[in-house]
């Protein structure tokens, strides 16, 4: 089972594989399900043959993958805090049209692989718009802030976070993932003292 991050997107219209290709430079696209105007499946490779990503575009549509997948996602929702995130997810994922799922492999960490897999990444979600979704991370917001914790006990470092607040605004802030009483704010749905503006 490999490291995946998701777009959950509501355009499910097509993604321009040209444009795809264009934002992948040096590396490359090769198609692996569908066809150039209607892929399915797609793998970002560098020059040199190794793989960066696998890519599948999954519509959202009763009885196949990308269905269930949401279904799963808003299942685990309510066992992850903050609750007012929680709660926004539940209504807004019942309105995600189509998944892109980036299955990450060891081209990422060659040859600077992250550069175009994060261009992609961008190309697409800022055409199908949506939030995002990290293994071992969280959701986002529409900005790309998260939400939703799901990181491991020790993790650490400085992450942009977005907290729900009366009137139902997101307010983003960067905070420090290991510092416990941070942590234990944003988990309370309150912005943690200390943390700077993002």
């Amino acid at each position: 089972m490999g490291y995946y991050i998701r777009i959950l997107g509501r355009d499910p219209g097509n993604v321009p594989l040209q444009k795809l290709r264009t934002s992948a430079q040096p590396a490359v696209i090769e198609v692996g399900g569908g066809s150039d105007e209607a892929w399915e499946q797609f793998v970002l490779k560098h020059e040199s043959g190794q793989e960066i990503a696998i890519v599948e575009k999954n519509a959202v549509n009763t009885g196949e993958l990308g269905a269930d997948e949401l279904q799963e996602f808003i299942d685990e929702v309510p066992l992850h805090r903050p609750e007012s995130a929680a709660a926004w997810l539940r209504e807004y994922l019942p309105t995600v049209k189509v998944i892109y799922a980036f299955q990450l492999l060891s081209g990422t960490d060659v040859n600077d692989g992250w550069s175009p897999l994060r261009r992609v990444y961008n190309t697409v979600w800022n055409i199908t718009g949506g939030i995002l979704q990290a293994d071992g991370e969280g959701f986002s917001d529409e900005e790309g802030y998260t939400i939703l914790w799901q990181f491991g006990e020790g993790v650490s470092g400085g992450w942009h976070m977005g907290i729900l607040v009366e009137g139902g605004r997101w307010v983003h802030f960067e905070m420090d993932l290991g510092n416990q009483h941070q942590r234990e704010a944003f988990l309370r749905g309150e912005v943690p003292d200390g943390c700077k503006s993002a």
